[in-house]
């Protein structure tokens, strides 16, 4: 994974929420807000929280004595989360390194994670610190992207770029957060960091209906790939998100576009 992957800063962590949330996260967000509520905790632990579409979606369901640290890597994105949850006595938003948590030992019943573990430099380590705050018999739950060639939407987006900047394709999506979706490898990583019981589901759906501008607009501006694009050319942002734009017409015809999207949710114990 390149440095730049890790880069949701600027203009990025509102159009991330505003367009990309309501397109591809929400539905995987409620399924996995759904899975932690059922396992009742007290104490849990949300990692590479983002602007929190699962704590907006986990808090209806906590108990009135439970708490959440929810943390993330990118400052600019936790103050959009907390921003959007607005006051609630039983969240703490915190910056932190997935790979260097800095919470004791046996913390947590609960350590989840909504699509960010695609984005860790050292999978196998962060997943030994997920381990080492998790409580005896904790447990660890996330999601994470299957192959771009079974997400329609962000494979569309590449295919345009490819075309727009033949000599240098930008490959953010394909490289990291739809890089990791050998379920092999997840299972692997998790063995080697420690936990046992795993389990991993595949659940396909439909992704939310936006328009061409949209959803260009979503993957283009409101992800790290902006930083890439305008690495290759500083003035022409505009410009491949027109060229994903028409893409996304002439595949897909006007008005609301949805696509097929796929993720495995993850599950594994201390």
């Amino acid at each position: 994974m390149a440095e730049i992957d890790k880069v949701f800063a600027g203009a990025i962590p509102d159009l991330y929420d505003r367009l990309l949330v309501p397109l591809i996260f929400s539905d995987y967000a409620r399924d996995l807000a759904a899975r932690v509520a059922r396992l009742k905790p007290h104490d849990i632990l949300e990692i590479a929280a983002g602007t929190g579409v699962v704590t907006r979606a986990l808090a209806p369901q906590m108990d009135a004595n439970a708490r959440l640290v929810a943390t993330d890597l990118n400052q600019p994105m936790l103050d959009l989360a907390a921003q959007r949850q607005g006051d609630d006595p039983r969240i703490t938003w915190r910056q932190a390194d997935a790979a260097a948590l800095p919470f004791q030992a046996w913390s947590f019943d609960v350590v989840l994670c909504q699509f960010g573990v695609m984005f860790f430099p050292d999978r196998v380590e962060a997943y030994r610190e997920a381990h080492r705050v998790l409580k005896p018999g904790g447990y660890f739950l996330f999601n994470v992207w299957d192959t771009l060639e079974a997400n329609e939407l962000p494979l569309a987006v590449t295919e345009a770029l490819a075309k727009h900047f033949p000599d240098d394709p930008p490959r953010f999506l394909a490289r990291t957060p739809y890089g990791y979706g050998d379920p092999a490898a997840v299972r692997a990583d998790l063995e080697a960091a420690g936990f046992r019981n795993i389990t991993l589901e595949t659940l396909e759906k439909k992704s939310g209906s936006l328009s061409a501008e949209d959803i260009a607009t979503g993957f283009c501006q409101g992800t790290p790939l902006r930083n890439e694009i305008e690495a290759r050319d500083p003035s022409g942002l505009g410009a491949a998100t027109q060229a994903a734009t028409d893409a996304f017409r002439q595949r897909y015809g006007e008005g609301a576009i949805e696509g097929r999207i796929r993720a495995h949710v993850v599950a594994a114990s201390r």
